[in-house]
């Protein structure tokens, strides 16, 4: 995939996956009807090539079984994919040709503009198999309005509605539906309360519809992350300033009440699990 306006720059896309990888551990595909073991690992995704500059793909996983899933979201049904697939198994094959054979599986997603397609590409000496899952068969709006209902009453989302939020503006057709579903997804998004599954299912979107989406709609999502995580700072900042506050309220309690110097120590230490040099800090 060339780069273009609408890429992802391949720093910014490497930080947004480690997010993904350190949250789609032990999850499950089955949402999107792909019957695969658990993901257990995200592989790199720059393949090197001898003669050309690198190739990269759209996910690459390691599965509990031991198998390696290539995963592409397509929008069209073009005959010249295949061959792009079977250049990146010869070189998944050549970056891991040290090891012992790993069963490879080539899974491609289509968005809701497609919802038909060859599972086989033969060339006669080789034959390509394709596991795929036609997101057309998720019902856009009934699962929108599920996910902002709970979203709404504060009901936390499981590891599967995550994982439908985050797809959820590829289950639109047209580029017009999905540019407003990409902006209610990252709304809805918002809303979750753990902060680090909010920075998953964001960056999930915004990596999934890398594609799709305008250079506008990236800059919003990209926005909506920012903001995030400066949040989590002021959040965190708070928090370390309100432990300041009590562990300065305690002894100021305590040697009010004339209570020893060793004893203070002792007792901050205890409540607020710091080491002596810290603790001699407060008096």
């Amino acid at each position: 995939m060339g780069k273009t306006k609408r890429d992802i720059t391949y720093h910014n896309k490497d930080v947004l996956s480690k997010i993904l990888s350190d949250n789609f551990k032990d999850k499950s595909l089955q949402v999107y009807g792909i019957n695969i073991p658990k993901i257990c690992q995200i592989l790199p995704t720059n393949l090197p090539e001898i003669q050309v500059n690198e190739m990269r793909i759209d996910n690459l996983f390691l599965l509990e079984d031991g198998s390696v899933a290539i995963i592409d979201y397509e929008s069209t049904l073009k005959w010249e994919n295949n061959l792009k697939y079977l250049n990146y198994i010869v070189r998944i094959l050549g970056r891991y040709k040290k090891e012992p054979l790993r069963k490879i599986r080539m899974i491609v997603i289509y968005t809701a503009d497609v919802e038909t397609a060859p599972e086989e590409f033969s060339a006669g000496c080789i034959t390509l198999r394709l596991e795929q899952a036609f997101l057309s068969q998720i019902e856009s709006e009934s699962t929108r309005k599920e996910l902002a209902g709970k979203l709404e009453k504060e009901i936390p989302l499981s590891d599967d509605e995550l994982m439908k939020l985050i797809v959820l503006p590829l289950t639109y057709k047209g580029a017009k539906q999905k540019k407003w579903a990409v902006k209610e997804a990252v709304r809805m998004a918002g809303q979750i309360l753990d902060t680090e599954k909010k920075m998953f299912v964001l960056s999930g979107i915004l990596i999934f519809a890398d594609k799709i989406i305008d250079a506008t709609t990236a800059k919003y999502i990209k926005e909506a992350i920012r903001m995030t995580q400066v949040a989590e700072l002021l959040l965190e900042e708070g928090r370390k300033e309100g432990r300041e506050e009590g562990i300065r309220g305690t002894v100021s309690v305590l040697k009010g009440l004339k209570v020893p110097i060793e004893t203070i120590l002792q007792k901050i230490q205890e409540e607020y699990d710091l080491s002596p040099e810290t603790a001699q800090k407060y008096l």
